[in-house]
């Protein structure tokens, strides 16, 4: 019994240490508009995917205000061959 009631408390505790570890911020480009004109939902990468969300519903599909591009990583170029 104090085994299992061991296992109970550990599986729990794990649980509980994962569920609350922070979520990272996603920064994505298209928000769902609801009726009321405020952003319910900035979570669409593509249009489409938001515009399949407002389907059916008293809402539309607008550009994330907060939105900002991603840093384009720098190019390195190549040196030169060298001549021998």
């Amino acid at each position: 019994m104090r085994i299992s009631m061991a296992a109970v408390l550990a599986s729990t505790l794990a649980g509980l240490i994962w569920s609350t570890l922070p979520a990272q911020a996603r920064n994505y480009r298209y928000c769902l508009y609801e009726h009321n004109d405020t952003a319910s939902d900035c979570a669409y990468d593509t249009y489409a995917q938001c515009a399949a969300s407002a389907s059916g519903r008293v809402a539309y599909c607008n550009i994330n205000p907060m939105y900002t591009e991603p840093a384009k990583r720098p190019r390195h170029r190549r040196k030169p061959p060298r001549d021998y």
